[in-house]
């Protein structure tokens, strides 16, 4: 085991790794930017490093000057977390080559699941159904508009590089196909600095699912639950579960099964995810594997009892998975809130600012990941997530009613944020039904919203 990992990260995951890593009796260095320097990554962990201004291009983008504090330090290990330069293949091999261990999937694996054009022909080989579309990146407006016309409208549109809903854009028909496409393109070169987008069918009121899959070094791949994340905006997840409340045994088998044969096809190392596009009819298609731990792995680790960070850390290390051979069982029913400084009145525009007052709420089947406080200052510069609220029951309707309990109990004043919203969507009868698809909160917006 490492005696000492770095944090290549910031926010509520750098708190979640460092308490990880005390557990394992692992020293910690944190990194920060002078816009955090009173974050509380940076005071709980062992060691801190600023590596540069509040700019994330000049801090935490920064290769040079991350892996300058792993070697200053002596750290022998680099936890990326999620986001920033977790799904970096360049970056895990710089850590390769400056000895250092990268928690997470080989460069390899980072580049065939990055690109998803080369993704979807990866997934198609190991026989895992992936949603209709082109073959591979299309770059000529002409051909994309035929292509578009076999394929059946609407389109979507999407960036073979990155993700997070960025260079995304459905075309209804092809009168609308011109401006969605060079839009799309314009957004993907801005944001992956490569304007290569290839098309995909576009599943009408799917729900959006996803299998939590980890690989060892020693050949073993498995999955260890479904989680459920239909309810976003523009491709941003507010609301997670587990498990899903669509999925009929049968079906959860069947897409579990895919799951595994897609980190088995890359020989998968690491805690990696699955996601797929469930048709109302029940069909199922493969869009993309994340290569990283998502934020919304605590509800797997609240019904499955693992520790999914813990774990990252041990496999990088060389271990064997902990867990025991055969299927994992969830125990009841978990649902992850996104708390965000966001103002859901004004399309969820970012709100930076000063907490006033921040409590959160308690009692049982209640937990808060979280890295701010009274007092602290959200930065303008970064992912506006503050915290998250996890609630569990032993059934999915004891869990929504906490669910709605806590959020009503939790007090952030001082900016806005996604509480009162997140608490409406608790109300729901669509939501409290189970019945959300990934247009949900389109139609909540548009004035269905409960009282």
């Amino acid at each position: 085991m490492f005696s000492k990992l770095l944090i290549a990260n910031r926010g509520e995951i750098a708190l979640r790794i460092v308490r990880a890593c005390r557990e394992l009796d692992i020293a910690t260095v944190a990194v920060y930017s002078e816009a955090d320097r009173e974050s509380l990554h940076v005071r709980f962990a062992d060691e801190a490093v600023c590596i540069g201004p509040a700019q994330a291009t000049e801090s935490y983008l920064k290769v040079s000057r991350i892996v300058a504090a792993a070697e200053i330090t002596g750290a022998e290990a680099v936890h990326p977390g999620y986001g920033f330069l977790a799904e970096n293949a360049e970056f895990a091999e710089i850590c390769q080559r400056s000895d250092l261990v990268f928690v997470g999937p080989t460069p390899e694996q980072i580049r065939s699941m990055g690109d998803k054009a080369v993704a979807r022909e990866t997934m198609r080989a190991a026989g895992v159904p992936v949603v209709p579309g082109s073959d591979g990146i299309v770059r000529d407006e002409e051909e994309a508009l035929s292509l578009a016309r076999d394929i059946g409208f609407p389109v979507m549109i999407k960036a073979a590089a990155g993700g997070g809903g960025k260079g995304m854009r459905v075309a209804s028909d092809p009168t609308d196909f011109q401006r969605h496409f060079n839009a799309a393109q314009a957004e993907a070169a801005a944001a992956f600095g490569e304007d290569g987008v290839y098309l995909e069918r576009c599943i009408v009121r799917p729900r959006h699912i996803e299998f939590q899959v980890f690989g060892d070094r020693h050949g073993r791949v498995v999955h260890v639950g479904d989680r459920d994340c239909s309810i976003q905006r523009r491709h941003q997840k507010l609301v997670e579960e587990a498990p899903s409340p669509g999925l009929t045994p049968e079906l959860r088998r069947r897409m579990g099964e895919a799951a595994v044969a897609a980190g088995r096809a890359i020989g998968y190392v690491g805690s990696g995810t699955v996601e797929f596009l469930l048709d109302p009819s029940g069909e199922f298609f493969f869009i993309e594997m994340n290569t990283r731990i998502q934020v919304e792995h605590t509800v797997t680790e609240v019904t499955t009892g693992l520790d999914l960070v813990k774990e990252q850390i041990r496999v990088a290390a060389g271990e064997p998975l902990s867990f025991p051979e055969g299927e994992i069982p969830q125990r009841g029913h978990a649902i992850e809130f996104r708390i965000n400084a966001e103002d859901p009145e004004r399309g969820f525009a970012p709100a930076p600012g000063t907490i006033t007052t921040f409590h959160q709420p308690g009692g049982p089947g209640v937990r808060i990941d979280t890295h701010v406080y009274s007092g602290y200052r959200v930065p303008p510069f970064y992912d506006s997530l503050i915290a998250k609220l996890i609630v569990s029951g032993n059934t999915r309707e004891e869990a929504v009613v906490r669910g709605r309990e806590a959020l009503e109990s939790f007090i952030v004043e001082g900016i806005p944020t996604t509480i009162g919203y997140l608490s409406r969507i608790t109300r729901d009868e669509t939501f409290r039904a189970g019945g959300a698809d990934t247009g949900f909160v389109g139609r909540f917006m548009g004035g269905n919203a409960a009282p």
